[in-house]
């Protein structure tokens, strides 16, 4: 059945319905504005690293010309954020990509003289490539050849801080390694670096936990990746603990998610002065961060950022951090970040949820948030408000639209369940501040015998105001 007999497919106007057009079908189509003018690698984050010439190639299966060069523009930030200086971008139009060398033998020889022409060292493709794949197109492109998942693998392995972070990158690297190790020998073999990716250690795709001799075999690494599990494992534990003790003196809990770079830490760090690092880079921190904040009541919450999304986030990567992203599944209002300044907002909202739905948290109640107002046009904007009709519009660089959105988060946290009357004696000041804390107080009233409240609390703190209960 042929792809493209679907009446519904989007598609631009030059596209007919039933048949690809033959000059699409067989040519690579040059993505115009995605080179870079790096010239020094001293411009690159990662300034330890070496300076990758990488040409990127995608094939366009589906939607319109726009949804193909919006994927290719990600491409190319993902890997400039990667360290790599783009040369070229090209797209091919296809069906499906092919199952041999993902565009085509005859592609294949028009690639590699793109690859000599521009000096390129590297060739990076939009999509996951299976080992035959990755193994026919470095023998005929003649350079090392990434896909988009060893390229976000890379980028989790450069910002991995934390010691979970790093074994969960490094479980996802190694996971992502075990099929593909020979069709990996060449590039393997040009390893000269260890594990964290040290200068020289492979570049792009090769970072991580790294492999510096071809004799590391398949048992090794499966033991190491049991290793990993054992050790993920016990920091969940920890994490699980955490969660229970906050649980138990039932502090309400609000989670952050959104796509890569769509402003969550700056949104954290807008409502609770969390210091939590902000840099305009994709996957910029990997490691959660949870931090106490307070309703205009003075009841205390949590919030917590959570690692980025983004479109096809690699099932590794999904699976390695599957203990962090259960943190969203466990709280009582996931904060959803959009942002209004990206060319195609409804798709990441599309691919934050279908993540989100990966790890049981997409029937939580959510907050929509459209972050980067600022920097939004004002038709997005209109467009967005109209269909996305109870979303918050805020900018966290100049604090535009946060009153609303305090209001809104406090509108949603769980109510405490059990209504208390009672006089508390003066002497007893420290629960009365718990009450502050933890329940919602409706009224206050310093009489001659106490501090007479009217508060809505959890039950474990109603028990013990149950001694000075009135009725």
């Amino acid at each position: 059945m042929d792809l493209w007999d679907d009446e519904d497919q989007n598609t631009d106007d030059d596209v007919t319905t039933g048949e690809l057009e033959l000059e699409d079908r067989h040519a690579l189509r040059r993505v115009a504005g995605l080179s870079t003018e790096l010239t020094d690698v001293t411009e690159v984050e990662y300034r330890q690293l070496r300076l990758e010439r990488v040409v990127l190639v995608g094939v366009w299966t589906g939607g319109s010309v726009t949804d193909a060069e919006n994927s290719m523009a990600e491409l190319a930030a993902l890997a400039e954020t990667a360290g790599s200086q783009i040369l070229e971008g090209l797209i091919q139009r296809r069906g499906r990509p092919d199952a041999a060398t993902f565009i085509g033998r005859g592609k294949v020889e028009e690639l590699g003289a793109v690859v000599r022409e521009t000096g390129a060292d590297t060739v990076i493709c939009d999509g996951e490539l299976s080992p035959s794949q990755l193994r026919n197109l470095e023998q005929q492109v003649k350079v090392k050849v990434v896909d988009r998942t060893a390229l976000i693998l890379d980028i989790f392995a450069q910002h991995a801080k934390s010691k979970e972070g790093k074994a969960q990158v490094e479980l996802a690297q190694l996971e992502y390694l075990v099929p593909r190790l020979r069709g990996w020998g060449e590039s393997l073999s040009r390893q000269t670096g260890g594990a964290g990716g040290s200068a020289g250690g492979g570049g792009v795709g090769l970072r991580g936990p790294g492999e510096t001799k071809l004799e590391i075999d398949r048992r090794r690494i499966r033991t190491r990746i049991a290793r990993l599990r054992r050790e993920i494992k016990g920091m969940k534990t920890v994490r699980d603990t955490k969660r229970a003790r906050r649980s138990r003196r039932a502090v309400p809990a609000v989670a952050i998610a959104g796509y890569t770079n769509a402003g969550k830490s700056s949104l954290l760090n807008r409502l609770t002065n969390a210091g939590v690092l902000v840099e305009n880079a994709l996957f910029a921190t990997l490691d959660p961060t949870t931090r106490k904040a307070f309703t205009s009541d003075g009841r205390v919450y949590t919030l917590s950022d959570t690692v980025g999304f983004v479109r096809h986030l690699p099932h590794q990567i999904v699976e390695a951090f599957r203990s962090t992203l259960e943190e969203v599944a466990e709280a009582d209002v996931v904060l959803h970040v959009v942002d209004g300044s990206h060319p195609d907002p409804e798709e990441q909202l599309r691919a934050v949820r279908e993540v989100l739905a990966e790890v049981g948290a997409e029937r939580l109640p959510e907050l929509l948030v459209v972050n980067k107002t600022d920097a939004a046009d004002e038709e997005t904007l209109l467009r967005l408000k109209h269909e996305w009709p109870d979303a918050i519009f805020v900018s966290a660089h100049t604090g535009r639209g946060f009153d609303e959105l305090r209001a809104a988060i406090e509108s949603r946290l769980p109510r405490p369940a059990v209504e208390v009357r009672a006089t508390v004696p003066y002497d007893r000041g420290d629960l009365v501040a718990q009450v502050h804390r933890r329940g919602e107080v409706l009224s206050t009233l310093h009489t001659a015998e106490g501090t007479e409240i009217h508060v809505r609390v959890d039950e474990a703190l109603a028990a013990e105001l149950s001694p000075w209960v009135t009725g």
